[in-house]
C-alpha cells in the first residue's frame, strides 16, 4: 500500500520501521532530507553512515534510526540528473530496488520514504515519483506499508494522477 503524505520526513508524527534518507554515495550528511535527518537523528547516525565509508549511485545501506521516529535509517544513493542518457532511470530504479530489498531483508513492514533525486540532483519530478510508485506497487513489495512523505504540497497532485494510473 502506497500513502502520500505532506510533511517533515525528519520529524514524523507516527512510528515507522524504516526512514529512507535520500543521501550522497560518501554518505558525509549534506542539505536537503540527508541534513534534515542527520540533524534530528542527533549525531550517532553520522558516526554510523561514516562507519559504512560510502556506497555507489543506485545502492542502499541500513543503519539505526536513533533519535528518529523509526528503528532503521535506509540510506538510498539516486543519481544526479545529466540528460538522461547517462543510466540515469536504471540507477534510480537501482535505489529503490535495494530500499525494497532491505526492508523484505529486515522484514520490514512499513517505510516513510521521500522522492529520491528529485530535489538538488535535478531528476524531473514526474518520472521521478513514477519510479518510485512503479517499484513501490511491485508483487513482492506488497507487504510494505510505503509513506511517501512530500514537503511540498505540488507532489500531492502529481501523485494523485499516478496513483489513479493517469500517467
Amino acid at each position: 500500500m502506497i500513502k502520500v503524505t505532506l510533511g517533515d520526513i525528519s520529524r514524523l508524527d507516527f512510528q515507522v520501521d524504516a526512514i529512507v534518507n535520500a543521501a550522497n554515495s560518501a554518505l558525509i550528511p549534506g542539505g536537503g532530507v540527508d541534513g534534515a535527518l542527520n540533524q534530528a537523528a542527533g549525531p550517532k547516525l553520522k558516526q554510523a553512515m561514516a562507519a559504512i565509508g560510502g556506497t555507489p549511485t543506485g545502492t542502499a545501506v541500513i543503519t539505526p534510526a536513533f533519535e528518529l521516529s523509526a528503528t532503521y535509517v535506509i540510506h538510498a544513493v539516486g543519481p544526479r540528473y545529466i540528460d538522461g542518457k547517462h543510466n540515469e532511470e536504471e540507477l534510480l530504479y537501482s535505489a529503490y530496488e535495494a530500499v525494497f530489498q532491505l526492508a523484505r531483508e529486515y522484514e520490514l513492514s512499513t517505510l516513510a520514504i521521500p522522492v529520491l533525486s528529485a530535489g538538488i540532483y535535478g531528476y524531473p519530478k514526474e518520472t521521478a515519483a513514477y519510479v518510485l510508485y512503479k517499484v513501490a506497487s511491485r508483487a513482492e513489495n506488497h507487504a510494505v506499508t510505503t509513506y511517501v512523505i512530500v514537503y511540498e504540497e505540488f507532489w500531492l497532485p502529481l501523485f494523485d494522477k499516478i496513483l489513479q494510473k493517469k500517467i
